[in-house]
């Protein structure tokens, strides 16, 4: 790698990593505390490639972005933030940024963007922001690393034309994205309209949907209940929208492109509605994101509901143990009942399980009993991860990448289990005590020590 590197982050932790990784590997570094600092190396012709934070002391790392690329149009920039949201990505991405990387981030994956970003000119610029603030406010959040790549991919897939199939189950959210790349996107001044089951079935409303929303956005919800006419009349539909038509999206929670192989869905209207795939993530496999959602749904409650209240830590514990089959949907409609049910301002682990149910403990079990085997799961969601590059391969580095991914989630799990007691969760592990201890510091792992209740 060769290059000057200008490194913007107030955490003098982060830039002394970064000093010593890009010093290794060969290039030269400026970093800096400082926004002010950062522009004024800009400006005077310094660096080949900025990496930034976004929120410093003397200002925010995203609204400088359009004047470096004013003042530098060829200088790449790697925002990096601990505000782990689909709008700092949405932002990051409109502004020109070259690249997105939440923190905690990998730091070899970083390097081989880095490395990319200083062989390569800089990307096109991308429309101005929409400056919508209220987005903050949708409950798209997560801070897990399945949300942050889908935050990504969002980001990249606003302002294009391409068609996007959006897959998940049930109470996922699925809509919720489709909305999200309608009102951040280009079209967003135009009509955005769902398309239910009845209305895909009618022969004549077909035509008039997507007339109606000439110049923006139709969502196809729950596409693969279409039956095999109305799957062919939307292939001829499609074909024959002109550049003035909406934007085609599609939602599902079937997995079509195994309803192709037998037939179940049309194989040409699949490949027209799939130019883009975005899967999302069921909340059993981002466990992290769940007390801040939960945290988020009791909130945003009428404040007659939910003022003052909080969760005790065995709570959020418990709720983190469910399995949570109806997905989002349902975490938000037990938080709620929960909070009208609950008389005292701190919400306790005995609230939790009686709102939850007796279902629940079968709950936690249901995916064991399923029969499914785990490496037949983790096939699935890695095929469906190069799926997402199309004909290009992944970055390098993928093993490395994909066992750091499924070691931190491994851990957390292990260490909620045994209590928070490490020598139990070494030995359910598998490993030396000592290599726990490490991984828990390396990999940032709150540890909460608790009895187990019997």
């Amino acid at each position: 790698m060769d290059g000057t590197v200008l490194i913007a982050d107030d955490d003098r932790t982060i830039r002394t990593v970064l000093t010593q990784a890009f010093g290794r590997a060969g290039c030269k570094v400026h970093a800096t505390a400082s926004l002010t600092t950062l522009m004024r190396w800009i400006d005077e012709g310094r660096g080949d490639l900025v990496i930034s934070d976004v929120v410093m002391p003397d200002g925010n790392g995203l609204e400088t972005l359009p004047k470096i690329y004013q003042m530098r149009p060829d200088l790449p920039v790697i925002v990096i933030s601990a505000q782990n949201t689909i709008m700092t990505a949405i932002k990051a991405t409109e502004a020109s940024a070259y690249d997105y990387l939440p923190k905690p981030f990998d730091l070899p994956d970083l390097m081989k963007r880095s490395a990319r970003a200083l062989a390569q000119s800089r990307r096109a610029p991308r429309t101005a922001a929409s400056g919508q603030d209220d987005a903050e406010q949708l409950p798209l959040i997560g801070r897990t690393p399945a949300m942050q790549q889908l935050y990504r991919l969002i980001a990249r897939v606003l302002n294009t034309d391409m068609p996007v199939l959006i897959f998940g189950e049930s109470g996922t959210g699925k809509s919720l994205i489709a909305e999200v790349i309608h009102r951040y996107g280009d079209r967003r001044g135009m009509p955005f309209r769902i398309v239910g089951a009845t209305e895909m079935e009618d022969l004549g409303q077909l035509p008039e949907i997507l007339d109606a929303a000439r110049g923006g956005t139709v969502l196809f919800d729950e596409i693969g209940d279409m039956s095999a006419p109305a799957q062919a009349r939307l292939v001829r539909a499609i074909d024959a929208l002109d550049n003035h038509g909406p934007r085609i999206l599609a939602a599902t929670q079937q997995d079509l492109a195994a309803a192709v192989e037998v037939s179940h869905f049309r194989r040409d209207l699949y490949y027209r509605l799939s130019a883009v795939f975005l899967q999302v993530p069921p909340l059993r496999a981002r466990i992290d994101d769940i007390p801040l959602l939960a945290e988020y749904f009791l909130a945003a409650l009428d404040p007659e509901t939910g003022a003052g209240k909080r969760f005790a830590p065995e709570a959020l514990a418990e709720m983190r143990a469910h399995v949570w089959p109806g997905n989002i949907r349902e975490l938000a409609n037990t938080i709620r009942r929960i909070a009208l049910t609950c008389p005292e301002q701190e919400i306790t682990l005995s609230d939790v399980v009686t709102a939850l149910g007796p279902l629940a403990k079968k709950q936690r079990t249901r995916l064991t009993d399923s029969g499914e085997k785990l490496g037949d799961s983790i096939a699935m969601h890695l095929r469906r991860y190069f799926d997402l590059h199309g004909d290009a391969l992944p970055p390098d580095g993928l093993y490395a990448r994909i066992l750091h991914e499924m070691e931190h989630p491994l851990l957390q799990i292990a260490l909620e289990a045994t209590g928070g007691n490490q020598a139990k969760c070494a030995a359910l592990l598998g490993i030396n005590r000592n290599t726990l201890r490490k991984k828990i510091t390396d990999l940032d792992i709150q540890v909460t020590r608790r009895r187990k209740m019997m």
